[in-house]
């Protein structure tokens, strides 16, 4: 679908414009902070064809697109006049979110846009420790010394990075916090570290005040402290300034105050706290290295579901500033992988083409740190092979924790993580035992779900033969007595699933089922149920069988742009309806003229929690007559 599209209807789906209070992306996610979540539609969203699935967690209203998520997002920001990052002023009376909500928010808030260059740089860091090994270049090398500080050179100096980013988070000048970063890092200030490491060096003081030399590169919390400071004190000196001084007076402020206070109390006190993070979890790593790798590895997933991964990510950069590596990240390679194993399970197993298309590119993706297909568009939905893909990573995890693998750079877990837990000492078992719980978490997730993870489809039984009487189109009906049968809504042409000119719905992401090119404008009830939804647009309306069944008919191919125009529906949602009572009317002649496809699918949505559903041949199809065969 179009990204504006997209948008354009996300946009609508939390409630306007009015209702964003702030919005971010990650590598798949839309971050919402809204102000009043029962402003926004989420079961709506989820029925999107261009949503892979809604979550609430942390504060956060999160909607997940995919891989080309940032394309959505610059549209959206765009459509809606907002800054990146930024919302609509406040309003008064916000309902003010729990203290874990708030410190997800922040974290994310400040890490988020810089994932993606952390990525990078760890995977070309990662990659040239794999160079040296193998002896295909040299450290003294100015290939290697190239490459290297372009991989180094955000770590180096994160400090200046995650000050603009903080400024942002906490509302303030975004360039001041940022100034405030480089002071940390400035050579005179590192030449002084450097002079009382070596002895040479005079004592260091502020207006008499000894200062603590420290040397910040690549330093996380205390950055983050002081840009936290110098935005409270942006806010508290900038309206009580003349509009003439204000925009030179304000920095200059915060400058003066935050920069001393920072070397004097602010980085002394946050650099005593990252230690103690960093040994705090240290203790309790080596107290079950196993058993730490084990619930972490198998928790990994959930969390990201949750959105609450977060509250880890600046511990990892931390121990990575502090000891200088994290066994935290290898424990997640496992967990990652265990879902790409599952994914590939379900390819493996299952025999629907749709299904297995998804089932491949989400194994994909996931090889490369992007699980978020794989999770929700196929392990998660039918349960078993998400549950088989946290066991393999438990047990990827806890080889991994009893070696004590270490991580050297940071980066988007996926398999290039193998090449950053090379220690500059070169291959060693740790390695190995890295490389060994990642294999195992897939093998093991793999063979599971191939097993056990959903049921395979029956075959079909071979159709009816025709009687030599009958017409050539009339299509064999669905074998009758080995499930639901659902009659055909409309009279028309039938079109293969794969066939539909709408990539979400060829895909059978929403789920198995047929198209119909419709003969007349009237739609009527396959089943006897109820009506569980009928779009604003009245374009689409959603059918609960008796029988379980989810059916959703969907009239023509983009046709919610219409809003509704020359559509009527004859029912209502909560309605209870017969198999042949009319749902919709439309105006054909009008909407083909319009330009739109008037193809029509008609899915079982939940067709996950069944054996199969078996088509009619492809040909005419008249209203009322079967359609799909729904096998229990």
């Amino acid at each position: 679908m179009d990204n504006q599209q997209v948008a354009s209807e996300i946009l609508a789906g939390v409630g306007g414009r009015e209702n964003i209070a702030g919005v971010m992306h990650c590598a798949t996610r839309l971050r919402f902070k809204l102000r009043d979540r029962t402003r926004a539609d989420a079961e709506g969203l989820k029925q999107h064809p261009g949503v892979i699935m809604v979550v609430e967690s942390g504060g956060q209203f999160q909607v997940v697109i995919g891989n080309h998520v940032s394309d959505v997002y610059q549209a959206l920001v765009r459509q809606a006049g907002l800054e990146e990052g930024g919302a609509p002023a406040p309003t008064e009376g916000e309902a003010k979110p729990g203290l874990l909500s708030r410190f997800i928010d922040m974290v994310s808030g400040i890490f988020t846009p810089v994932v993606g260059l952390m990525a990078a740089s760890g995977i070309l860091k990662g990659l040239l420790a794999l160079a040296l090994v193998f002896g295909w270049l040299s450290d003294q090398s100015g290939t290697y010394q190239v490459l290297f500080v372009a991989g180094d050179a955000l770590f180096y100096f994160l400090p200046l990075v995650l000050g603009y980013t903080a400024g942002k988070k906490f509302g303030g000048s975004p360039f001041v916090t940022m100034a405030i970063g480089g002071a940390l890092m400035h050579p005179m200030m590192l030449a002084a570290f450097q002079g009382e490491i070596d002895g040479t060096g005079a004592p260091f003081t502020f207006f008499g005040l000894p200062v603590t030399l420290i040397n910040y590169s690549s330093s996380v919390i205390p950055i983050l402290f002081a840009a936290w400071i110098s935005c409270w004190i942006e806010r508290q000196v900038h309206p009580r300034l003349h509009s003439n001084i204000r925009n030179f007076c304000t920095p200059l402020i915060c400058l003066a105050v935050t920069v001393p206070l920072t070397f004097l109390v602010i980085g002394p006190a946050a650099t005593w706290l990252s230690q103690q993070l960093a040994s705090g979890f240290q203790s309790i790593y080596a107290f079950a290295p196993w058993l730490a790798g084990a619930v972490l590895a198998a928790l990994w997933q959930v969390c990201v579901i949750f959105g609450l991964h977060w509250g880890l990510v600046p511990m990892m950069i931390n121990n990575l500033s502090v000891l200088g590596h994290d066994t935290m990240i290898p424990l997640l390679i496992p967990a990652v992988l265990g879902q790409a194993g599952a994914a590939l399970g379900v390819l493996l197993r299952s025999r629907d083409q749709k299904r297995r298309g998804l089932a491949g590119s989400a194994f994909t993706a996931a090889l490369f740190g992007i699980t978020e297909p794989a999770v929700y568009g196929v392990t998660l939905p039918t349960k078993r092979p998400f549950i088989f893909g946290c066991l393999g990573a438990a047990l990827g995890g806890a080889l991994i924790g009893f070696f004590q693998t270490k991580v050297y750079s940071f980066g988007l877990v996926s398999i290039f993580t193998l090449a950053q837990i090379i220690p500059p000492t070169g291959l060693d078992a740790t390695v190995w035992a890295g490389a060994a719980g990642a294999v195992l978490a897939l093998v093991f997730a793999t063979l599971m779900t191939m097993a056990f993870g959903e049921p395979r489809a029956t075959a079909a039984p071979a159709a009816p033969v025709a009687e030599p009487a009958a017409p050539a189109a009339t299509p064999a009906a669905p074998p009758v007595g080995q499930g639901e049968t659902l009659l055909s809504p409309m009279s028309g042409t039938l079109v293969a699933l794969e066939q539909v000119p709408d990539k979400t719905f060829a895909s059978g992401l929403l789920g198995k089922g047929i198209a119909i090119v419709p003969q007349e404008g009237r739609v009527t009830s396959p089943v006897d149920g109820e009506v569980a939804s009928l779009f604003a647009t009245r374009h689409a309306i959603g059918i609960a069988s008796q029988g379980g069944s989810e059916i959703l008919i969907h009239v023509g191919i983009d046709t919610v742009k219409l809003d509704g125009q020359h559509f009527t529906a004859h029912v209502k949602a909560g309605d209870r309806v017969s198999a042949g009572d009319l749902l919709l009317t439309f105006d054909r002649q009008a909407i083909a003229a319009a330009g739109y496809d008037l193809t029509t699918p008609m899915l079982v949505s939940n067709s996950d929690e069944f054996t199969d559903v078996l088509c009619a041949r492809s040909g005419a199809i008249q209203q009322q007559t079967p359609l799909l065969t729904v096998i229990h």
